[in-house]
């Protein structure tokens, strides 16, 4: 017969508390802000997902991964990788297991909201040049007027060779800006819907106003500022047309409070899970199986094109291994586990009414899992079963990693999506994580840097994990 507990003793036992990472583990707070330091130069260095392929490639050799030869058969222990599209990033180390008992997956993007120049942007006006934006994502318009912002980008010239830049980083660069009304005169624009505060068409980035030195020229400001262009650049107007540039804010990651606990940056949707994510691939030692780590790109506008997860370059690399080494990729596919690691919505208690506390996922409190994405009604998720999250969460249980449970925010609010659906899609299951963030899709998010530091620790128990 069992011994009677007392209230006190059932409530110890039954009832779930989640309790903050840094709160549970003493020594955690360092070696998360160890950690941090790390991902901040990565930020500050990977503002467009050209530039995290590029910082990410440079980490891969460094770390000795070599090439990715389709026809090759693969040892254990073997690193492997390949850009796609110089857009999105593939690493792998090959298992000690037959590729058909299955490969562990971390996939996470590296494209962010922001703001494209147009086809044709740049035009004149009233003595000022300036360049017409597309939006790139779900942006808040708003919230991009008034804040200095840089220009990155690549140029083909005509005679097919191309030019990388980034102007607005350095401390000696100019920066760039998207004006707005004066309150004084904002009365009538005081009268529009939050979302239309500034309309896509106003999203307009000023670059200049000097003129040339002879008198009588034509739209002498925008001539002047493609003349420095082609001097520093040798570029022409219609080299715009075959370019891709992006206008990102000029801020530099930073901490942020008192204590230092959290760090502000463009990019945290979602380098925040992308970064740790390819640390854990690049530590991962003669894993049981083999381990595919993706920085995956267009996420943000639905996953399509060549480097979104809806193309096939991600399933043809596995594929691709499995044929070199005579194996069955259907078996492969079926036998597979991916963790899906994008960002979620951190409960803000200054927007307490947007979210349902009891399951909201809490900045500090480790890496956020979310059984199942969509909006409203679950429409276009992924919904993990039960016994993927029963696995996961045991898995952390044993490495003492931090983890909570959750969703975005209240049922009729809205939503979000991710590439989960896109991997379940291929029969492979899969599992959405990721760090909690506030003020999500910003120029300025913020995240704690205990959250950052779990979703590495998840990542490489992960990928080091034999069942």
């Amino acid at each position: 017969m069992s011994e009677k507990l007392t209230a006190k003793e059932y409530a110890e036992k039954l009832l779930y508390t989640p309790e903050y990472a840094a709160d549970k583990q003493a020594d955690v707070k360092e070696k998360a802000a160890a950690f941090a330091e790390g991902y901040k130069k990565f930020m500050d260095s990977a503002k467009t997902e050209r530039e995290a392929a590029v910082v990410s490639e440079q980490m891969l050799l460094a770390a000795g991964y070599k090439a990715f030869e389709p026809k090759k058969a693969y040892a254990p222990g073997e690193k492997v990788y390949f850009i796609q599209e110089n857009k999105a990033v593939v690493a792998a180390t090959i298992g000690q297991k037959p590729y058909e008992e299955g490969f562990r997956l971390v996939i996470a993007h590296i494209d962010c909201p922001r703001l494209d120049l147009r086809p044709n942007p740049l035009y004149e006006s009233d003595h000022m040049s300036y360049f017409r934006t597309h939006y790139y994502g779900g942006v808040r318009k708003y919230q991009w007027a008034t804040i200095p912002l840089a220009i990155h980008g690549v140029f083909t010239r005509a005679d097919g060779s191309s030019v990388n830049f980034a102007i607005g980083e350095d401390e000696n660069d100019p920066v760039f800006c998207i004006t707005d009304l004066l309150p004084h005169l904002g009365a009538e624009q005081n009268e529009r819907k939050l979302s239309e505060g500034i309309k896509g068409e106003e999203l307009n980035v000023l670059i200049g106003s000097d003129t040339v030195e002879e008198e009588d020229v034509k739209e002498a400001v925008k001539l002047n500022t493609l003349i420095l262009l082609n001097q520093k650049y040798g570029i022409t107007e219609r080299d715009f047309t075959r370019a891709e540039i992006e206008v990102v804010p000029a801020a530099k990651a930073r901490d942020v409070g008192f204590d230092r606990s959290m760090i502000g940056a463009y990019g945290h949707d979602d380098r925040v899970d992308a970064y740790p994510a390819l640390l854990a691939e690049i530590e991962t030692k003669d894993p049981v199986h083999t381990t595919i780590c993706v920085l995956t790109d267009k996420e943000e506008i639905g996953s399509d094109g060549v480097t979104g997860m809806q193309s096939m370059y991600v399933f043809h690399f596995m594929q691709l291994l499995c044929r070199a080494a005579g194996q069955d990729d259907i078996l492969a596919f079926r036998n597979s586990v991916c963790l899906s690691a994008d960002v979620t919505a951190a409960y803000d208690p200054s927007w307490a009414s947007a979210f349902e506390k009891q399951n909201g996922t809490y900045a500090g409190r480790g890496i956020a899992i979310f059984k199942y994405t969509g909006s409203r009604g679950k429409s276009s998720a992924s919904d993990a079963n039960a016994e993927l999250v029963g696995d996961i969460t045991r898995m952390l249980d044993a490495n003492n990693v931090a983890w909570q449970i959750g969703e975005m925010g209240r049922l009729d609010l809205g939503g979000g999506g991710t590439i989960a659906k896109y991997v379940a899609n291929r029969g492979i299951k899969v599992l959405d994580l990721g760090v909690p963030v506030l003020s999500m899709h910003s120029p300025f998010e913020v995240i704690h840097k205990t959250d950052l530091y779990m979703a590495y620790r998840t990542f490489s128990v992960f990928c080091q994990s034999a069942d």
